[in-house]
């Protein structure tokens, strides 16, 4: 990721108190959360923030979360709101975890700021840390928020330039497929203002079933 971008985001940490309540996401947690096992599992959130609302909503249920994120002041923030969840300082386009180690992944408002040609391989490390029928939920840009179809450059939010990359959605199935993830959903939101893709995977139950190289 630009290196400014985690000065960015240590920034925002101090004004995150005024700005808790502006996304509301109960609306694909919930449905998410129902479609996985009813037993508590293991949650992975890559760039967890502060932990909230993903890792919270899943540490309240029981499960067991490991929270992923750049953001040193991020992850000051997750110690109060997320005390029970494991926490790694690093960027999420780069950590590596044991194969089979996570029933759900989920990547909010974070995988748009890794350049997009780095997300095939993270597809495909989903895949492997997904156990067969594990799921993954991750927030998408699309020409709705940059105003391309494709787009690799920086644009304005909370006062700050951010860096942002996608392809087409279309583009985004297949990289999905060749990395073994069957996409379950593809939702256009508007929430706080934004309108993205979210995105639904599931890692195919069958433990025949692997990515194609």
């Amino acid at each position: 990721m630009p290196p400014d971008l985690r000065k960015i985001y240590d920034g925002f940490a101090e004004t995150y108190e005024a700005n808790r309540g502006l996304f509301d996401m109960s609306g694909l947690l919930e449905p998410f959360f129902h479609r996985l096992p009813p037993r508590p599992g293991r949650l992975l959130d890559l760039g967890c923030g502060a932990g909230e609302p993903f890792p919270r909503f899943f540490l309240d249920r029981g499960w067991d979360v490991t929270g992923v994120d750049f953001s040193p002041r991020m992850l000051e923030l997750a110690a109060r709101y997320a005390p029970r969840m494991h926490t790694l300082c690093a960027d999420l386009a780069d950590v590596d975890f044991p194969p089979a180690a996570f029933d759900a992944v989920t990547c909010i408002y974070a995988l748009f700021h890794v350049p997009r040609a780095r997300h095939p391989p993270l597809f495909q490390r989903l895949f492997r840390w997904l156990r067969p029928g594990g799921k993954v939920l991750f927030t998408y840009a699309t020409r709705d928020y940059t105003g391309a179809d494709e787009f690799e450059g920086t644009k304005e939010f909370m006062g700050q330039r951010l860096f942002y990359s996608h392809t087409t959605p279309e583009n985004l199935r297949t990289q999905l497929d060749a990395a073994g993830l069957v996409p379950d959903a593809f939702d256009r939101r508007a929430i706080g203002g934004e309108t993205f893709l979210w995105v639904t995977a599931s890692r195919p139950a069958s433990p025949g079933l692997n990515p194609r190289r």
